[in-house]
């Protein structure tokens, strides 16, 4: 497996990348799930943004049909945000070595977050997709080009 380090990144910028881009991905992965995961009985909603909106999480398809979700998940999507804008800014800072990889998964996932942004949370949702010609421009820029 390579590491930060071995890509020719050192260790605590590469760990920090790590550690930002992760996050935000995750939250996003979170985001673009929440209709299929409910399906299966799973909500990984931060409990404390339920609870801000008094929404009860012991039944998952209840919770996201909740009026409140959308600003529960506008604030989820402002904290993935975040970590995006720290992984870019880590990118910027610390370019040595290879980076095409986890700039195209940044790009492409930001890409998807920005998606479901416009369109909100409200039920009823539609899963996000980037469109086929927007995903070759990311992979030519990011993967490629860079």
């Amino acid at each position: 497996m390579e590491t930060a380090a071995s890509s020719g990144m050192d260790e605590a910028p590469g760990f920090a990348l790590a550690h930002h881009l992760g996050r935000a991905l995750q939250l996003t992965n979170i985001l673009r799930d929440l209709d299929e995961d409910a399906e299966l009985g799973r909500l990984y909603l931060p409990r404390e943004f339920l609870d801000q909106a008094s929404i009860a999480i012991d039944k998952p398809l209840q919770a996201i049909a909740h009026p409140a979700i959308d600003p529960v998940c506008r604030g989820l999507a402002e904290l993935a945000e975040r970590h995006y804008r720290e992984a870019d800014r880590i990118f910027r800072s610390h370019a040595r070595g290879d980076l095409r990889p986890p700039r195209l998964m940044g790009a492409v996932y930001s890409a998807m977050l920005s998606r479901m942004q416009k369109r909100g949370w409200s039920p009823p949702r539609q899963r996000a997709r980037i469109p086929k010609p927007l995903l070759i421009w990311m992979v030519l820029r990011h993967g490629i080009i860079l």
